[in-house]
């Protein structure tokens, strides 16, 4: 698989630099972890659970969650457990290419029942996503996660997500989330990725966003994400890759404030309809949610509809000024450290304190591509919006 590989292999030369590398299920943890991008939930109990799947495939989702969890009611576990067993042995019948598919359970005992369930179809999932991880509770989870990799012979990865109420109050979040690194840190080569339940810490307050806000404004969220990124998200090789968090709107709201998309960068033709498309579904602010999400040292999204995936993508993609920037500050030869001025011409590149930002870059640039020089995530989304 690869990010815009539903575009045509003319499309994407005509709008990459260097095109997105192709990964595998079997990829490496580096790999995949910052190849997620837009990560899509379904609750596990769609009758067409399969098609919807497959389905994603031509949409540009690389990964799924299906959700044993907070999307679906208590009294439907069994069945959607069964549900989840029946269509993961139809997709390995079928066949096809897939996305990287995880599992959110509720329970640790439903990681070694669901591995052994799945029997041979096993092979298609790449692990389980752990609700509400603390020291306390995420220990059995990635006990139950080494158990069933032991006993299915099957590489499985955790995504733990940090959403519990002791890391959102302020008098135990230090003890939380050293506990929590504590743990991911005994099982690392297990932990894929780690994501963040905003949706959670919004609950604890009795708060909820509304679509002209993002999770940044929110202080007491925009609080949360600096902490888990402070200390499980550092450039110097103890940290984790930590995904941004679900943006909740998909359809058209009464609007209170002027929409935030500019209107200059859509000034040709189809981008000014795409523009007027992403305001009247609520995605401008996705936008500038994703562009924050980044600045604050997050990599991919969490999402809920098929609609949040192209932007999140389309604005994942590396720039040809980052990549050249990037390529300078990396150079051999810089590697006694210095200031030099970019290629661009419109900023200074310091060696040593921008060089985990370009080692980032690059490997982004691995798995989303490199633009051309005059294409920009307008062109991007655009030609996702025409496939």
């Amino acid at each position: 698989m690869r990010h815009f590989g539903q575009l045509s292999p003319a499309v994407r030369e005509r709008l990459f630099h260097q095109e997105p590398c192709d990964f595998t299920a079997g990829s490496s943890a580096r790999t995949l972890a910052a190849a997620l991008g837009a990560t899509l939930y379904s609750p596990a109990t769609r009758p067409q659970l399969a098609d919807d799947v497959r389905k994603q495939v031509a949409r540009g989702v690389v990964s799924m969650v299906l959700c044993l969890e907070d999307s679906i009611h208590d009294a439907e576990v069994v069945e959607a457990e069964e549900n989840l067993v029946r269509h993961f042995a139809d997709l390995d019948t079928r066949g096809g290419e897939l996305p990287l598919l995880f599992i959110r359970v509720r329970e640790p005992r439903q990681i070694p029942d669901l591995a052994s369930r799945l029997g041979k179809s096993v092979r298609l999932l790449s692990g389980f996503v752990l609700p509400k991880f603390t020291e306390e509770r995420g220990v059995p989870f990635l006990e139950a996660l080494t158990a069933a990799e032991a006993s299915t012979g099957h590489r499985l990865f955790a995504m733990p997500v940090l959403e519990s109420p002791e890391l959102l109050h302020l008098e135990s979040r230090v003890e939380t989330l050293t506990g929590i690194s504590r743990t991911v840190d005994k099982y690392r080569h297990r932990v894929l990725a780690l994501r963040l339940g905003v949706t959670d810490f919004c609950s604890a307050y009795g708060l909820r966003r509304s679509p002209d806000m993002t999770a940044y404004d929110v202080q007491i969220v925009a609080s949360v994400i600096a902490d888990v990124v402070n200390v499980l998200g550092r450039a110097d090789g103890t940290g984790y890759t930590v995904t941004g968090p679900v943006y909740e709107y998909f359809r058209v709201q009464e609007r209170m404030f002027k929409p935030q998309l500019r209107r200059s960068p859509f000034m040709e033709g189809r981008a000014d309809e795409l523009r007027t498309a992403l305001i009247q579904h609520d995605l401008d602010g996705l936008l500038r949610e994703i562009e924050l999400d980044r600045a604050n040292g997050l990599t991919g999204k969490t999402c809920i509809h098929p609609s949040h995936v192209m932007p999140v993508h389309a604005l994942s993609v590396v720039s040809h000024e980052e990549f050249s920037d990037a390529q300078d500050i990396l150079r051999p030869e810089r590697g006694g450290g210095g200031v030099l001025r970019s290629a661009y011409t419109n900023k200074m590149n310091e060696v040593k304190p921008h060089r985990a930002w370009a080692e980032r870059t690059l490997l982004r640039a691995e798995a989303f591509g490199v633009a051309r020089e005059d294409i920009g995530f307008v062109e991007l989304l655009t030609a996702g919006h025409s496939a």
